[in-house]
């Protein structure tokens, strides 16, 4: 009888590919063609209402009127409602309302940030883990409306842009990101510039922040399209409509509430369109961050997801 011999184990070479899991497979032709077509059908959702909210814009009524509302199909573009909109008045105001509150918030709330961050990420900072704890505990409690309220009120911000600013100027969210990012880098480095004399604030402007860049991006564009898109404060605490920002007179536009001061008999006299002046102002509203977007795109994926893997 002779004896069976198992032969041994063929050990992978060194220089094989390492086995992937399934999901990580090339994908075949048929895989390819859906991951395009649902990429098509995303970007044609997307697309497809702004385009419609643009072209309506730029229709004059009479395009407008044989649409029977929404247009789709470009045939009489003119730009009455963007130059009527820009002349003066109500909304050249609340636009350059608007672009004011979000200037000086986002600078307010990145500065504020940016230095908590910064105290919270040095773990021997005094009082670091509590004022964290403090932190965390606003992002599941809050004293509701009408406290915040009566506290405005109570501080006499009502009627001023203050009051657009203040109660929402710090997103804990934002600094446990920075938080994050800012523990990660080099403590030896850190350690080397106080070695040589340097203070807090030198590192956190020498040292840290330059090293920081995708993560500030981030954060300042989260801050910025927040102001800019925020609409709930100036209703609570904004009783003179000359202080209203651009957001606030879009929804009066779209509710019909109220025409700006100049397009109102412009509409009625069947010059302009009301709804082209909406979309107008639509277009107004979304510009700036449609413009401002793929600038800091290439720093999405490295700030937020460094920000919040590490620490």
């Amino acid at each position: 009888m002779t004896a069976v011999i198992d032969k041994p184990a063929r050990t992978p070479s060194r220089w094989a590919a390492p086995p992937r899991p399934v999901w990580e497979e090339k994908p075949r032709g048929a895989g390819l063609l859906g991951k395009g077509l649902v990429l098509l059908l995303a970007c044609l959702a997307i697309v497809f209402p702004l385009w419609i909210v643009v072209v309506t814009s730029l229709s004059s009524r009479k395009a407008i009127d044989e649409a029977g509302g929404l247009v789709m199909i470009p045939t009489d573009i003119t730009f009455v409602a963007y130059t009527e909109l820009l002349s003066g008045g109500q909304v050249t105001r609340a636009a350059l309302v608007s672009i004011g509150i979000t200037l000086v918030g986002t600078l307010f709330s990145m500065a504020v940030s940016v230095l908590c961050a910064y105290g919270l990420s040095r773990t021997g900072s005094l009082g670091h883990r509590w004022i964290l704890m403090a932190l965390l505990a606003t992002m599941f409690f809050s004293a509701g409306l009408i406290p915040t309220y009566l506290l405005v009120q109570s501080l006499g911000l009502t009627d001023t842009y203050l009051a657009l600013i203040l109660p929402s100027a710090i997103s804990v969210f934002n600094i446990l990101v920075l938080r994050g990012f800012f523990m990660g880098i080099s403590q030896e480095l850190i350690d080397s510039a106080r070695i040589d004399g340097a203070g807090d604030l030198r590192i956190l402007w020498q040292i840290v922040l330059p090293l920081s860049r995708a993560v500030v991006a981030v954060i300042t564009l989260f801050y910025a399209v927040g102001y800019w898109s925020a609409w709930f404060n100036a209703s609570l605490y904004l009783n003179d409509q000359d202080m209203l920002p651009l957001q606030n007179v879009m929804i009066q536009l779209v509710q019909k509430q109220e025409a700006p001061v100049g397009l109102g008999q412009a509409i009625k006299t069947g010059e302009l369109s009301g709804l082209a002046v909406q979309m107008a102002v639509m277009v107004m509203a979304l510009l700036p961050v449609a413009v401002l977007s793929p600038f800091v795109q290439r720093h999405f994926k490295k700030g937020m997801l460094t920000g919040a893997v590490k620490g």
